[in-house]
């Protein structure tokens, strides 16, 4: 495994347990149970999940378009 790829992983790692520390603190610190996180955790998965359909359906209509506008131009 060379040096760059190395570095890319535990970037990955430590951006991974960063990340659960801070959701460990929060759930810590504020008192915030373990319901209410997966609750937060659900809607944020949705929300990343719609950006994507539309994300998919923009780029489909914008190639649908484009197909379009080039058998007009023909």
């Amino acid at each position: 495994m060379n040096k760059a790829r190395r570095r890319y992983y535990r970037s990955i790692v430590l951006g991974v347990v960063a990340m659960a520390s801070l959701v460990w603190m929060a759930m810590d610190q504020f008192g915030i149970s373990r319901r209410e996180m997966s609750e937060l955790f659900l809607v944020t998965v949705l929300v990343v999940g719609l950006v994507i359909l539309a994300a998919a359906v923009v780029v489909l209509l914008w190639m649908g378009f484009r197909r379009l506008l080039r058998r007009g131009a023909d």
